[in-house]
């Protein structure tokens, strides 16, 4: 709980340094650009990534199998696109990330041993 709230005061006050930092350097109206495009952008490829995704654990669902690691890329996918429509750039850059579908895999073990984690300490209990 305490990373979280420290997340929560950290990561806004960067991406304010950074806003600053590239309107200083650009100017207010092309980071404003950028800002509004990526977040287009970000929806954009989470709509379509989603649907993608939708569609695997359906298609894994009809022949009766588990669709575990599709379940890990839509977490990606939803997270992804919610960083996206958060103005600023390193939720920018980490949505991004989150999305592309050759660095998300990069971020899926990670998100495994986690989930295992927090399975084994009873933080996460799953219902059949």
């Amino acid at each position: 709980m305490r990373w979280i709230m420290l997340l929560i005061i950290v990561i806004p006050a960067l991406e304010i340094a950074a806003l600053i930092r590239v309107g200083s350097w650009i100017g207010i109206f092309p980071t404003l650009l950028i800002i509004i495009a990526t977040g287009i952008l970000g929806a954009y490829l989470a709509k379509s990534q989603g649907i993608q995704a939708y569609q695997k654990v359906r298609n894994q669902m009809g022949v009766q199998q588990a669709p575990s690691d599709i379940i890990i890329d839509g977490l990606c996918i939803l997270v992804g696109g919610v960083l996206l429509l958060t103005p600023g750039f390193i939720t920018d850059i980490t949505g991004f990330l989150l999305l592309i579908p050759f660095t998300r895999n990069r971020f899926k073990p990670l998100i495994h041993n986690w989930i295992r984690k927090k399975m084994g300490n009873g933080n996460i209990i799953i219902y059949r």
